[in-house]
């Protein structure tokens, strides 16, 4: 593989000069076939797949201007927020003997997440029938 291929899993610079050469080639009337054929010659084994050129060619045909990917989701929103921390340090405060599991239900949150905020944000850890502050 090219070193400029792909670069920590983001778009190579090589990528985004394929997709800029893409977009001139719409501006100047050249079809998604003939840009294939092009980018192919031009870049041999490291050109943008056949679905790629397409794909590129339909979005910049539609007015696209960027030549970025859209923003992804990625990693999922945590609700480990600095709102979700208080409420669940108002929830211990007010009843000490409630375990990660009915606070996770009370609050309709994720178990693993509450563990990790009794845990690692508010320094608390169990002992039965009561919570105590780590020294």
């Amino acid at each position: 593989m090219c070193p400029w291929y792909t670069v920590g899993g983001k778009v190579s610079d090589k990528n985004l000069e394929q997709r800029i050469n893409i977009q001139f080639c719409v501006k100047i009337g050249k079809g998604a076939r003939e840009k294939l054929a092009i980018l192919t010659e031009a870049y041999g084994e490291y050109a943008l797949k056949k679905s790629s050129v397409f794909e590129w060619h339909r979005r910049f045909k539609e007015g696209q201007e960027y030549v970025q990917d859209d923003p992804r989701s990625g990693q999922l929103q945590t609700k480990r927020n600095d709102a979700n921390v208080d409420r669940i340090r108002t929830l211990v405060r007010s009843d000490r003997r409630f375990g990660v599991g009915v606070i996770a239900e009370e609050l309709n949150m994720n178990r693993e997440t509450v563990r990790q905020i009794v845990k690692e944000d508010l320094g608390i850890r169990k002992i039965p029938q009561k919570w105590c502050l780590e020294s």
